[in-house]
């Protein structure tokens, strides 16, 4: 793995690969889920390069839109130790959805802080551009639009990022505000629907017992991480050892683990200790319809052998 990817992105655990089901493979027309998934494996240059063949008119085609494009395109640069051109990214993302920040499951606080730079730049100018728009829709009377306009403009000026900044528009934008929904005319009183008789809702099909469900199951909501130790890599381990390994995890309907396979293996002695550590490990069980099923996900392990 390039060494500044292990600086920037070291995600321990499943927190990327619970995405993606196991034995689920991205069909040609998807594009992003392609560039996702080898992200996710840590082929970043792979995915710039999807990413980079991606038009902003295959997004619909794609299940996703520009932003999570970018939102992809920026998690490689950075990986990869491209700053510049990721800053360029993430600028698309923020411009496309201001509001927008990864949370702590989605990327690493490196990320997380790259994130929050270019807002802190870029947010100052949304909000005044965001106001110019709201004041235009309410010098045109067009109180219903001018109204969430107004309090898009304050949300910005709310943000943590935005530091207490342009404290005067906020006060303005607050009053715009609130003589905005004054003018806005009431909605029409609804008419009373024609009384209906509900029909009976069909059963809730109890789940397959010997079935092992997958995040490619629909309805089906994945298991919960109650304790997910991982043995550390001791010094003898090191010069033998893989930066990357996957394992798959059965996980029962009481939130143990079944059954552990190693799919790539980082150190014969690290795995075998993983093997029994996993025993150990507890889950929130996965659900179907309310109801606990079995589940199979893949987990990726990135170690740091160069400690």
């Amino acid at each position: 793995m390039h060494a500044s990817a292990r600086r920037i992105v070291p995600f321990l655990l499943a927190a990327a690969m619970t995405r993606v089901a196991f034995g689920q493979v991205p069909g040609p027309h998807d594009g992003l889920g392609a560039a996702r998934d080898l992200y996710t494996s840590a082929r970043y240059d792979e995915a710039l390069a999807v990413l980079n063949d991606l038009r902003p008119s295959d997004a619909p085609a794609a299940g996703t839109d520009v932003k999570a494009i970018e939102q992809y395109r920026s998690l490689c640069l950075l990986a990869l130790g491209r700053g510049t051109e990721a800053e360029t990214a993430i600028a698309a993302v923020v411009t496309a959805d201001p509001g927008y920040l990864p949370g702590d499951a989605e990327a690493s606080p490196r990320v997380r802080a790259a994130f929050s730079d270019v807002r802190k730049k870029l947010l100052p100018d949304i909000a005044a551009k965001r106001y110019g728009q709201a004041k235009s829709a309410f010098d045109r009377k067009e109180y219903a639009r001018a109204t969430p306009l107004f309090k898009q403009v304050l949300a910005l000026l709310d943000d943590p990022d935005m530091g207490g900044r342009n404290g005067d528009l906020r006060q303005l934008t607050a009053g715009f505000l609130d003589l905005s929904i004054a003018a806005t005319p009431p909605p029409p009183a609804p008419k009373p629907a024609p009384v209906i008789a509900a029909p009976e809702p069909p059963p809730i099909p109890k789940p397959d017992p010997n079935r092992v469900y997958t995040a490619g199951d629909a309805s089906v909501v994945a298991p919960v991480v109650i304790n997910q130790e991982v043995p550390r890599l001791v010094p003898m381990m090191r010069q033998q050892a893989h930066p990357r390994g996957v394992i798959e995890v059965v996980i029962d309907e009481q939130g143990r683990v079944a059954s552990m396979t190693i799919r790539e293996s980082i150190q014969p002695m690290f795995d075998a200790e993983l093997l029994t550590k996993g025993r150990e490990w507890r889950y929130q069980p996965a659900t179907l319809d309310g109801r606990p099923v079995k589940f199979r996900k893949l987990i990726q392990l990135n170690v740091n052998i160069g400690e």
